[in-house]
């Protein structure tokens, strides 16, 4: 595959290196404004900022060209982005994470908080960590997370934890940690007054985030249409 890679930071370098062990071509790396090419490429993969996706994931389909995108904190303009992927005929993957743990650990939860939702007696928290240069919290991963949980239970909504916050019973608390050079790590709660049950997710490098964004991308090839990591990992 040509790769248009946009967004050259720490996972947009990883990415890269995936790339070339697997025997793909970056033929662009684009930061910031700067003016660009991407006629050639086969498929574009987005790890850019809030800022700059919406208009990074846009131009890749009126140009047809099939987009993996795993920027978070700009989901205000996903439908907007799908309608114009949808009339362009064109193809796309976002996620919040790429990560093929993470998203059979999202596959967990999905069950788990099937189950949990007869128990009446359990609430749930999440815990999500990052390093200390992320920008969004929580993180779109705990996002995904608690909105899966609350398609799967009466409760209505999240909320993010503060140490002064008090937590509604309809609402899902998230608390978000930043600490030097961690991953991130993901950890959902269902508590009772008697015991609690855990299940945990942690990334021990971003190697796990670009490998499948890189799988995805390979696997997108040739589509058309929009689709998630469970169409990609054949978890329906």
């Amino acid at each position: 595959m040509k790769i248009v890679l946009f967004g050259y930071g720490k996972m947009g370098k990883e990415v890269e290196k995936i790339a070339l062990e697997r025997g793909h071509e970056l033929i662009l790396r684009i930061e910031n404004n700067e003016e660009y090419d991407i006629s050639e490429a086969d498929v574009a993969i987005d790890f850019s900022v809030p800022s700059a996706a919406f208009n990074n994931i846009t131009s890749c389909f009126k140009k047809n060209i099939p987009v993996i995108s795993g920027t978070t904190g700009w989901l205000e303009d996903y439908e907007k982005a799908v309608t114009i992927c949808k009339k362009n005929n064109g193809s796309f993957i976002y996620a919040s994470n790429f990560s093929i743990g993470v998203n059979l650990f999202f596959e967990l939860n999905d069950k788990l908080s099937r189950i949990m939702n007869s128990n009446y007696n359990y609430s749930p928290s999440i815990e999500e960590i990052h390093h200390t240069k992320k920008l969004d919290a929580p993180s779109g991963t705990a996002i995904t997370i608690a909105e899966q949980t609350i398609k799967n239970s009466s409760i209505k909504e999240w909320c993010l934890q503060t140490n002064r916050a008090k937590v509604d019973k309809e609402s899902i608390p998230i608390s978000s940690k930043r600490i030097k050079d961690v991953p991130g790590t993901h950890i959902v709660a269902y508590e009772s007054r008697i015991d609690s049950i855990e299940i945990k997710h942690t990334a021990h490098n971003r190697e796990g985030f670009a490998h499948g964004a890189i799988i995805a991308a390979e696997w997108l090839i040739n589509k058309s249409g929009v689709y998630t990591m469970k169409d990609v990992l054949n978890l329906d």
